[in-house]
């Protein structure tokens, strides 16, 4: 397996800052959308958003077509999840609170195979391209290519966070501030947030790895947080965008009308 420097399909290995959006639509078109306006990956959300497995293949399956890195966002850590996920042709996966180094070893083995982890063969599936993917280069690539990243979203976590990097099976962290701030009763914006936040992006350049964050509708936000060490960045939705866009529309209506 080579170490360190997965790229999830050559993600991570762009000249410039990848972004991307969430997908929480059961539909083909926002992929399509998402593709078209420059995105270079995109993450189902199986975590927050009522999408079922079959839904996740097809996005999974439309994004990869489409030139862009499919990512998903698992509901939960269970090797048979992860699994689904990766078998459907994923190039990488966001784990939710992952809290501990341990249970970041275990989701990092969830997607390797063995002697690296635990995942099972399933070259019939999409990722051994039915079965026709020579089965060398199903395992090397699923080893070699698919980027395994914690989410941080505890003080816990990100104490944690230089322990989780230097494992050879996680690729990259992302720091879920809404839920690091909720957790300590506070804002994303709080100092104390802020703080630790950094402390994350500097323990993922320590390890040659990447920080990703997300950043709603705030792209300026997103660039600074870039020139300032963010590895990846994630832009709004494709429910958030159709809202603000519609209100958007009928506030300029009402506007125009008076």
């Amino acid at each position: 397996m080579k170490t360190p420097g997965r790229t999830g399909g050559g993600l991570f290995g762009r000249a410039a800052t990848p972004v991307g959006t969430w997908l929480k639509i059961a539909s083909g078109e926002p992929v399509e959308i998402m593709a078209y306006a420059g995105f270079d990956f995109v993450v189902v959300d199986l975590e927050h958003a009522p999408l079922d497995m079959q839904t996740a293949y097809r996005l999974i399956s439309s994004a990869a077509a489409l030139g862009m890195t499919p990512l998903v966002r698992v509901p939960d850590k269970t090797p048979s999840t992860i699994q689904k996920i990766l078998d459907a042709g994923a190039m990488g996966i966001l784990v939710p609170h992952v809290d501990t180094v341990e249970q970041a070893v275990a989701v990092g083995q969830a997607c390797r195979f063995p002697p690296h982890g635990v995942r099972g063969a399933g070259g019939t599936s999409r990722a051994g391209a039915w079965g026709l993917r020579p089965n060398a280069e199903y395992l090397e690539t699923g080893n070699d290519d698919v980027l395994c990243i914690p989410q941080l979203e505890s003080v816990e976590a990100i104490k944690a966070a230089p322990e989780m990097l230097a494992l050879d099976t996680v690729d990259a962290v992302f720091v879920g501030a809404a839920d690091l701030s909720m957790s300590m009763g506070l804002t994303p914006s709080s100092p104390e947030v802020v703080e630790l936040i950094g402390s994350a992006i500097e323990a993922a350049h320590a390890a040659g790895k990447r920080c990703g964050l997300a950043f709603g509708s705030a792209p300026v936000r997103a660039a600074r947080a870039v020139r300032e060490g963010c590895g990846f960045v994630l832009l709004s939705n494709d429910t958030s965008m159709l809202a603000e866009a519609a209100r958007g529309l009928v506030a300029s209506f009402r506007e125009a009308e008076n």
